[in-house]
């Protein structure tokens, strides 16, 4: 398939360059595209069925349409195709991290998730369902590959945990929070990759948000103080347990997919005190030293996050 076809004819031409980006989790091709002066990026998902893909690309066009995506361009159904304007980031973690912004850019972390929370949720949407997919995936892994020990003891503990129940209404949750999914413009924050997008409980985002930028309790209060406009004094049950889930879940993403990318598995060295942190990994991946998209990578960032998860 030509994908300049997949872009409007205004955007088509000698002059059009097309250069891969990267392939998502699901598979799709995710390519920059420069045409007409402009900066675009196009992402085609050839294997989605057709219904799946739709049900994505109007959650995506909802996001856009109320400023919380980058704007949609141009989309192709037949080709499976969303051209979307390409934004540049202007690195939302200074912000955050800096002490003088830190108080503002939670609150308005806070409240653009509580717009994302307060969009319409399509009736056909599917629920998110984490912890049926961390027990799906799970057995893929144990027994299947070696693991340090407290993998699997972090594993079990989750499977076996009650979950604290939650009363409130599903939100459309994003459900794919994590720094690399969420770009500042210099003003607003957008939200990139809504392919997980759906039905969920809100404290699922707003405990990937505080697991993946490292956020400590009293930076949660403020977090889901900021998402609900109202002043929060302990953290949620159903919070906690989520902050747990989405570290273990997502750990165990990680190491599933090194695990088919050929990664060796563990090699004995790998104990609960050796094993570097999410900070740590986070530094070497700014450093150049770790690639989150080779085996090595994933398995680092797997370990990270299941570490994570045995604490909370």
């Amino acid at each position: 398939m030509s994908l300049e076809a997949c872009l409007p004819d205004d955007l088509r031409g000698p002059a059009t360059t097309i250069t891969r980006v990267s392939a998502g989790l699901s598979g799709a091709g995710v390519y920059r595209v420069d045409a007409a002066g402009a900066a675009f990026v196009l992402k085609v998902s050839v294997d989605d069925p057709i219904e799946v893909w739709r049900g994505r690309a109007q959650i995506q066009q909802l996001a856009a349409s109320a400023g919380l995506a980058p704007r949609v361009v141009h989309v192709d159904e037949a080709r499976r195709a969303v051209l979307s304007a390409f934004v540049v980031d202007r690195g939302f973690p200074a912000l955050l991290f800096q002490p003088a912004t830190r108080d503002a850019a939670i609150a308005q972390l806070g409240r653009t998730l509580r717009r994302v929370h307060d969009l319409p949720v399509p009736g056909d949407a599917d629920e998110l369902r984490p912890l049926a997919l961390l027990t799906r995936i799970w057995p893929g892994l144990d027994g299947q590959i070696a693991l340090p020990g407290f993998v699997g003891d972090a594993v079990r503990r989750m499977l076996a945990e009650p979950i604290p129940p939650y009363a409130g209404a599903l939100v459309l949750g994003h459900n794919d929070v994590n720094p690399t999914n969420l770009i500042y413009d210099g003003e607003h924050l957008l939200l990139l990759d809504w392919d997980t997008a759906g039905p969920s409980e809100p404290y699922y985002d707003l405990a990937a948000t505080a697991v993946f930028f490292r956020m400590d309790d009293p930076t949660c209060l403020r977090l889901i103080a900021a998402h609900d406009a109202d002043a929060v004094t302990e953290l949620p049950a159903r919070f906690v347990y989520d902050r747990r889930l989405v570290a273990v879940l997502c750990g165990t993403l990680f190491l599933h997919l090194a695990h088919h990318g050929g990664h060796a598995g563990a090699s004995g060295d790998e104990t609960l005190d050796a094993t570097p942190s999410l900070a740590d990994v986070y530094q070497r991946m700014r450093a150049g030293e770790l690639n989150p998209g080779t085996s090595a990578g994933q398995w680092a960032l797997g370990l990270a996050l299941l570490k994570l998860g045995g604490s909370l």
